[in-house]
């Protein structure tokens, strides 16, 4: 005997129901999420984008009692002929090298002796973060003052003549002016990424380290081989940050040489466009040379995360 059920009948608007509510849901948080991202590209666009363009522009123009004409290339014929251009930049990239050598490797390694210490991790982590705090024109003033003072009662020539070393007149001298001014923006600007590095490194399974150990791996054997291949991402995000930052070194030139130094020995790019800008009445100039900068900055990036990218 054949048993018939019976079937309700669909109704098609309740089945859509669901979907309906699921669509309005998921466009009232896309909605919000967008909302609030609006803030963040509204401040780029007025205060980074807007000004890029308008400089970019700028750079191809000339303004005399006000009219500005446009002039092509002329204002880029201009700077490179200017002889500041290239020992400005010999300098950026002396400048760059040093912190890369210096301001780079010194966090990292403070970061390695703090997430090995067993006692008052928080009390030092302050500690090194405190310069951050700083503004940064006190901290160059400080170390302007009363570390290199070129006398005896300067810190680091009284430490020289505690130790019986030759003394240095620091930011008179051309040839310690840059290493000091590296040394100066590292003890400044460590703090950020010494506690970046610590997050990175307490992220590392310990397993890690108890099998490198069991393997007889010292001390340095466990950085190269451990600490090192786990915080590679880290590291290379953090040296391309340190390039493009240092490449733009303005505040420490300024304030500890008083803006070019003794012949010229700390006369970067970006205090360049600040000289043509604000002394010689050159926007156009300095425009030009800031879309030089920007252009230089652009292809590192690029071919930066290219190599990266290809590595990972």
């Amino acid at each position: 005997m054949a048993i018939i059920t019976a079937t309700r009948p669909v109704d098609a608007s309740s089945a859509a129901a669901p979907a309906t509510t699921r669509r309005g849901r998921k466009l009232r948080d896309n909605l919000t999420g967008y909302t609030f991202l609006a803030g963040a590209i509204l401040c780029f666009a007025v205060f980074t984008w807007y000004p890029m363009v308008r400089g970019i522009i700028m750079s191809f123009q000339r303004t005399r009692r006000g009219v500005t004409t446009w002039v092509g290339w002329d204002n880029y014929t201009r700077i490179f002929a200017d002889p500041s251009f290239w020992p400005a930049w010999k300098n950026t990239v002396y400048f760059t090298v040093l912190a890369l050598v210096i301001g780079y490797a010194v966090p990292f390694f403070v970061a390695i002796l703090l997430n090995e210490l067993r006692h008052a991790k928080g009390y030092l982590r302050i500690l090194v973060y405190l310069p951050v705090m700083l503004p940064p024109a006190s901290a160059l003033f400080l170390f302007k003052f009363y570390a290199y003072d070129p006398s005896d009662a300067g810190l680091f020539n009284a430490v020289l003549k505690f130790l019986h070393l030759p003394t240095s007149q620091w930011m008179q001298s051309p040839s310690a002016t840059m290493p000091a001014m590296v040394i100066a923006s590292t003890w400044m600007n460590m703090g950020s990424a010494v506690l970046i590095y610590l997050a990175s490194l307490q992220n590392i399974p310990g397993e890690l380290y108890e099998a490198a150990e069991l393997d007889g791996a010292g001390l340095w054997r466990r950085i190269w081989n451990v600490t090192i291949p786990q915080t590679k991402l880290i590291l290379g995000l953090l040296a391309m940050m340190q390039i493009v930052a240092t490449m733009q070194v303005f505040v420490e030139p300024l304030i500890l040489a008083n803006g070019a130094g003794t012949q010229d020995s700390a006369t970067t790019v970006a205090y360049l466009i600040y000289q043509h800008g604000f002394f010689q009445n050159d926007l156009n100039g300095a425009a030009a040379l800031g879309v030089v900068m920007l252009g230089a900055l652009a292809v590192f990036s690029a071919f930066y995360l290219r190599l990266t990218t290809k590595n990972d």
